[in-house]
């Protein structure tokens, strides 16, 4: 179910789906002209997680934009629309599936659920020179690690290593908000504005540059 299309300040189309249907109802939910095609290709996938988050994506790009769009993918997993009508980023949690498009600017978005995984990775992405905040741990480490995965996405680079090459400034988490990024990876050094919301299932990165 599309629980969230939203056009954003900086032109900007941000969706986000819950994934609560069976590929039988995603199905069902394709205009007729578009059905025989969506099951023709789930067919061959064997994992019905997988089935559905393919579903899920395709069907919430047809709500957000309304017309069929085909999405393939560049050798490092990057997602791209075939007709180059916009750039796309595309996360999957378990639960939910997030879309960031724009016509013309990079576009990277992340969704991670709460968890408490997190801790378990927690020193693979997190130096020691960014601020963890004490009484909102599990958020404050959720959303570093959400942030670095939309970094990443816009960076276009290999061999990034989240800890060493995507910093983080001090933030304080909220429901909702902004902070500042950098990357040392490139000789650009470049600057990023994450924007990022909580919400009782997940956290949400995204940044258009």
């Amino acid at each position: 179910m599309l629980v969230r299309k939203e056009n954003l300040s900086n032109d900007c189309l941000l969706g986000v789906w819950e994934m609560t249907e069976s590929v039988e109802e995603l199905l069902s939910l394709f205009p007729e002209t578009l059905r025989d095609k969506a099951q023709k290709h789930v067919k061959g996938i064997k994992s019905v997680k997988r089935a559905t988050e393919w579903l899920s994506v395709r069907l919430m790009l047809y709500l957000l934009l309304n017309e069929e769009k085909i999405v393939h993918h560049h050798r490092d997993g990057r997602p791209y629309l075939t007709d180059r009508s916009f750039n796309v980023s595309i996360s999957h949690t378990r639960n939910h599936a997030a879309i960031l498009i724009h016509p013309s600017k990079n576009v990277g978005i992340d969704i991670e659920e709460i968890s408490d995984r997190v801790y378990r990775v927690a020193s693979k992405f997190v130096s020691q020179d960014e601020y963890i905040d004490p009484h909102h741990e599990k958020i404050h480490l959720l959303l570093h690690w959400s942030a670095k995965e939309t970094m990443f996405k816009l960076l276009e680079e290999s061999e990034i290593d989240f800890k060493q090459h995507l910093h983080l400034s001090k933030f304080i988490p909220e429901a909702k908000g902004t902070f500042q990024a950098t990357e040392s990876k490139t000789p650009l050094q470049r600057r990023f504005e994450i924007a990022y919301e909580v919400h009782p299932e997940y956290v949400l990165t995204w940044s258009c540059c």
